[in-house]
């Protein structure tokens, strides 16, 4: 009998919504993706039009998916280890036009890189936000009923009023609209946990995205956009979960994940 050995490692996994690739370069985003040392590096809101790609950094593979739009949406995933698989969008004619999501697939997980859709100033897009909550609970769903699951991305929302400075204020606003925070609750009942608040319940002040307008960055009046989700059945293998605040070049900065994953 031939018996496999499991072994695990920790591995950081990097999320960043940025306004721009291109920008971000121009603002030392280099130096920051090689400072962090990632193994997996996720990105949203690339911006670049269909075949960009505008570095190539040694010992990475990438992986990216563009919008149809030109200089909208786009998400990009540089990791130093070859997936399985390669999955762009979630086989859906409406939403894959837009290049919000990448999946790739190892022998014991898929990793999600997501960019969720924004509701609008005036929530004008907020059914077709509700759309895609639908259409991407089911496609996450579908793949966890084979294997864990790692979501890094922009997802668009506040969940809890400690998510965000001004909840009072802002509870009719896109990202913290009572409709787009149960949707999000369904992700996770869906058998999903929040790796940020599985390690800091109780930490206030905690955001990863600010308005450029009212110094709201210096102030740090902001709200927590960005996430990292693992199935619950990994959640046990968290080892670190991290908003790196001081990293400038975007309204969003980088989240971090340090797991005990299987290669």
């Amino acid at each position: 009998m031939v018996w496999l050995i499991e072994r695990r490692i920790n591995m950081k996994f990097i999320s960043w919504s940025i306004n721009g690739l291109k920008s971000a370069i121009n603002h030392g985003f280099v130096e920051d993706f090689k400072r962090q040392d990632a193994d997996f590096f996720c990105l949203q809101r690339t911006r670049l039009d269909k075949g960009e790609e505008p570095i190539q950094i040694p010992d990475y593979y990438q992986y990216w998916n563009y919008a149809e739009k030109k200089g909208y949406s786009g998400t990009a995933i540089f990791t130093k280890y070859k997936p399985e698989n390669v999955i762009y969008g979630m086989n859906n004619s409406i939403f894959d036009k837009e290049g919000r999501l990448i999946t790739l697939e190892y022998p014991n997980f898929y990793l999600i890189d997501v960019y969720v859709p924004v509701s609008g100033e005036k929530l004008q897009h907020l059914d077709y936000r509700l759309d895609w909550d639908r259409v991407f609970l089911d496609y996450v769903t579908n793949l966890q009923s084979s294997k864990p699951v790692i979501i890094g991305g922009d997802m668009s929302v506040a969940y809890q009023p400690i998510d965000l400075a001004e909840p009072t204020e802002d509870h009719h606003k896109a990202g913290f609209t009572k409709q787009e925070r149960a949707d999000f609750g369904k992700l996770l009942n869906a058998g999903l946990t929040d790796t940020f608040r599985y390690l800091h319940p109780n930490l206030h002040g905690a955001y990863t995205w600010w308005s450029y307008r009212y110094d709201a960055r210096e102030r740090n009046v902001g709200w927590r956009l960005d996430y990292f989700l693992v199935s619950d059945v990994w959640k046990e293998r968290i080892e670190e979960a991290k908003i790196l605040s001081d990293v400038k070049g975007s309204s969003h900065c980088p989240i971090e994940l340090v797991a005990n994953v299987e290669v």
